[in-house]
């Protein structure tokens, strides 16, 4: 079996049947990624083709296709973008291996795991190299301006979240903040890039990238749950990195605003020690609170709203597809 037909498999069924109206040129987009996850040298190649391995759901890749199918139809540039976004998307999350000391990812080890931080690190710059490449060549500073844009989001979401480490008083304004940035900014901006080049009106545009926005925003509500009550290996990747790191995410953001003055006090010591045990000391007290339904029923209003920006859209296939991702997104189990 080729790479990627291995990567062709780890994408959900469900999802896949969401992918049908951009098939054949998500399967273009598939091999384009193939060679930039590669190099001449053996040892980079050998890295980056595990960076390709990593790559599952596909889902920034569609998004660029499908907003454009919606918006008129796939040009030459979409599949520069749709690559580009899948560049970047990959070397933050072999950047966030490190950041969580990571060790698992895609049921695969992770770079940092295989190799070390070092190797990590240059790796995920080495594809954000590229993407400056790929930009470069569509030749038109649109697309600069707003991938450079979401990139900047992107990096101003993560250092919040780092300067939030430990603070167990985050509202939840500051954390949605901070889930715009280092999550949400990608996805709007694959709807944004891909309405553009298909010649969507500015008004479509803004809606596109406020529909990949809000999907965005509902896609980490639902990850932070994962991360808390989700087994590894369903979900193939390390869990409980964010307690581990002292993140205060939505669910247990709502669990401490739940609690008595006492057991939050009890709670937040317990939080602030080390050890990988915090998970199994929050189950009991997730369950006799309502703060997993909460996150759940936050996500789905995201969701619902996402939607609602695509009354813009005339009915289409693509168009029902990215109504099914916004539900996708929050009954996900991987």
């Amino acid at each position: 079996m080729s790479i990627i037909d291995k990567q062709r498999e780890s994408v959900p069924g469900n999802l896949r049947a969401l992918y049908a109206p951009v098939l054949r040129e998500m399967e273009a987009v598939e091999g384009l990624l193939q060679k930039e996850f590669s190099s001449e040298d053996s040892f980079i190649d050998r890295l980056a083709q595990h960076g390709f391995r990593l790559g599952g759901k596909r889902l920034r890749p569609a998004l660029v296709l499908l907003s454009a199918q919606a918006c008129g139809g796939i040009c030459p540039e979409h599949f520069s973008m749709a690559v580009t976004t899948e560049l970047i998307h990959t070397a933050t999350l072999i950047h966030d291996d490190v950041l969580d000391d990571a060790t698992m990812r895609r049921h695969l080890d992770t770079v940092n795991a295989l190799w070390d931080n070092e190797a990590s690190i240059l790796l995920g710059d080495y594809f954000l190299a590229r993407v400056m490449c790929m930009v470069g060549a569509v030749g038109d500073a649109y697309a600069c301006q707003t991938i450079g844009e979401a990139a900047r989001k992107m990096c101003e979401g993560e250092l919040r979240q780092i300067e939030s480490r430990g603070n167990f008083d985050l509202d939840e304004e500051k954390y949605l903040r901070i889930i715009a940035g280092k999550t949400a900014s990608l996805m709007a901006c694959c709807c944004r890039l891909g309405a553009h080049y298909a010649g969507a009106e500015p008004a479509v545009c803004d809606a596109l990238d406020s529909y990949g926005h809000k999907l965005g925003v509902a896609f980490q509500i639902a990850d932070d749950v994962l991360d808390l009550l989700g087994e590894e290996e369903a979900v193939g990747k390390s869990l409980g990195t964010d307690l581990l790191k002292q993140k205060a995410t939505l669910p247990l953001i709502r669990l401490l605003a739940a609690v008595g003055e006492e057991d939050r006090a009890k709670l937040t010591a317990a939080l602030a020690e080390n050890g990988n045990h915090h998970r199994d000391l929050l189950r009991p007290w997730l369950q006799r609170h309502d703060a997993i339904a909460y996150s759940r029923e936050r996500a789905r209003r995201f969701t619902q709203s996402a939607r609602e920006e695509l009354a813009v859209l005339p009915d289409s296939p693509a168009r029902d597809s990215l109504v099914g991702l916004a539900d996708f997104v929050v009954n996900r189990n991987l």
